[in-house]
């Protein structure tokens, strides 16, 4: 029974793995490969993990587990933001079918100060619809 377990956990765990891989090739832009392989890989290895964990049934294993999958939820969203939010202030174009930019007009280029509402100086504000391809 144990087994079976083991084997279904493991499984949805290899399953969300791959799911990554195929978002990573098959997205279009930066922005939504970033969250793909974010959600989908951490949830992959953390039920990977989990896997181990009732596999070898050990305090040891199951504690080195538990803090890897503690450290991948806390540092994989961190670190998935900050790649976007460079990506973003750098000019990484958007994808020309995104419904919307939440950024527009919020981020000076110049001083490298992000406002919560519209700025109203668009001369210094970074517009990704007036950049070419990178």
């Amino acid at each position: 029974m144990i087994d079976i377990v083991i084997g279904v956990i493991a499984t949805f765990g290899a399953l969300f793995v791959l799911f990554a891989a195929i978002g990573l090739v098959r997205m279009p832009d930066t922005y939504l490969r970033i969250s793909v392989t974010t959600k989908a890989a951490t949830l992959g290895v953390g039920l990977v993990l989990m896997a181990s964990t009732v596999y070898f049934s050990n305090a040891d294993v199951t504690s080195q587990a538990f803090v890897i999958i503690l450290f991948l939820f806390l540092t994989a969203p961190v670190s998935a933001h900050l790649i976007g939010r460079a990506s973003y202030f750098i000019g990484v174009k958007l994808w020309d079918k995104s419904v919307m930019d939440d950024l527009r007009g919020k981020y000076q280029k110049n001083t490298h100060v992000l406002k919560s509402v519209v700025d109203d100086t668009p001369e210094d504000n970074v517009d990704h619809t007036k950049m070419e391809d990178k």
